[in-house]
């Protein structure tokens, strides 16, 4: 261990990652890998197969008491009391002023609100939550629990492997469960929590486990043929392919909600209470007010742009940031994430960013670049 490994925080795996000679990095305060065999081979094994990735650094919490959704609500934008029992739904952590102080995905077990939120923030959107929710509500910090994810489109096959069986007869089983439905499992006599959800844009599953089993259940995943363990490195590749925001890079408590792209998050209900932290200056923009907004851009040439990058007009005077960048292996080009004006931020448009005092050209793209593969519930 490095010198300056001795000051990070070790994940339950840490010591299971080395020796399968992962490269470790520090990241949010802890040393986690960042590649095995590539981030290349690791990313295109995730999108064709079951990449299995160590999250155990994000914050697990649990919300426990009468009232629990609708004490969340006043600090968050989700239609949280109406989620129903083994559901979950993405929501912001807002600041008084209703910047965004984090993004977090909440679950009703059916006896509290279990929440995920990001490694980096846990412990400020913990203070915080403690100082604005009421005192007969319990939040508990799960730092007993590692969290494994395993994503892409043989992950169902490859955990159904295991003979994963519900906490109860009737119950669904992992391969049940649809996007956003989490439940209660049990694993050789090892209670876990699964959530078919992820951050890769591809189908895949959370799941929550005793830190004293971790390496006992990532063995038992790493060792199945459609299964590799993936670093940190492809994660993100992968949630960039997939358009989603990584906190602390493409959105801060600078931000608000419209301007991140994330107006999906503010449900119609909520809305229309407009009764949640900082409301009246998120919704002032809400749908399409705001003076800026998180696109898409495609990059030409070979050459990544980078986060930090300017985005400029004609003139080369700043007018945006380039927030999340690299070069996408499944589409075999450079692809960014950016803030531009409001105006210019269309399918289409011609954008101008300069890195390193050159000038490179990009247009405004779509997100997803490459479609979700989200195992979702039909539609009746």
């Amino acid at each position: 261990m490095s010198e300056n490994s001795k000051n990070l925080k070790q994940l339950p795996l840490g010591d299971w990652h080395r020796d399968l000679g992962a490269r470790m990095v520090p990241f949010a305060g802890y040393e986690m890998p960042v590649q095995y065999e590539g981030v290349m081979a690791e990313h295109i094994w995730t999108r064709t197969e079951a990449g299995l990735f160590d999250v155990s650094h994000m914050g697990q919490l649990q919300l426990t008491g009468e009232g629990a959704a609708d004490a969340l609500e006043k600090i968050t934008p989700g239609n949280l009391s109406a989620l129903a029992a083994g559901k979950i739904r993405y929501t912001l952590l807002l600041a008084q002023d209703g910047g965004i102080l984090d993004d977090l995905m909440v679950t009703n077990t059916g006896r509290n609100l279990y929440l995920v939120v990001n490694g980096a923030t846990k412990h400020d959107d913990i203070a915080y939550m403690r100082s604005q929710l009421p005192d007969n509500l319990t939040l508990d910090h799960l730092e007993d629990a590692a969290l494994l994810a395993l994503q892409g489109p043989k992950a169902a096959a490859a955990l159904a492997k295991l003979n994963i069986q519900p906490l109860q007869e009737g119950w669904p089983t992992p391969a049940d469960l649809y996007f956003m439905e989490a439940g209660p499992f049990l694993w050789n006599d090892i209670p876990l929590g699964i959530s078919r959800s992820g951050y890769t844009g591809e189908d895949g599953y959370e799941i929550s486990v005793p830190a004293e089993h971790a390496v006992t259940l990532a063995t038992a995943l790493a060792d199945l043929e459609e299964v590799r363990p993936v670093g940190l490195g492809a994660r993100d590749s992968l949630r960039l392919e997939a358009g989603l925001p990584l906190y602390g890079h493409d959105m801060g408590p600078e931000i608000l909600p419209v301007e991140a792209n994330l107006s999906f998050a503010l449900s119609k209900a909520r809305r229309e209470e407009g009764n949640f932290a900082g409301a009246e200056r998120v919704l002032s923009q809400y749908p399409n007010k705001a003076g800026k907004k998180r696109v898409g851009l495609f990059v030409d040439g070979r050459q990544p742009v980078r986060e930090g990058a300017t985005v400029v007009d004609d003139a080369s005077a700043a007018i945006g940031n380039v927030t999340s960048g690299g070069f996408s292996p499944t589409l075999q080009r450079p692809i960014a994430m950016a803030y531009v004006p409001m105006a210019l931020s269309e399918t289409g448009t011609a954008i101008i960013v300069e890195q390193r005092k050159k000038q490179i050209a990009c247009t405004v793209a779509d997100m997803p670049f490459v479609p979700h593969n989200y195992h979702r519930k039909p539609k009746l």
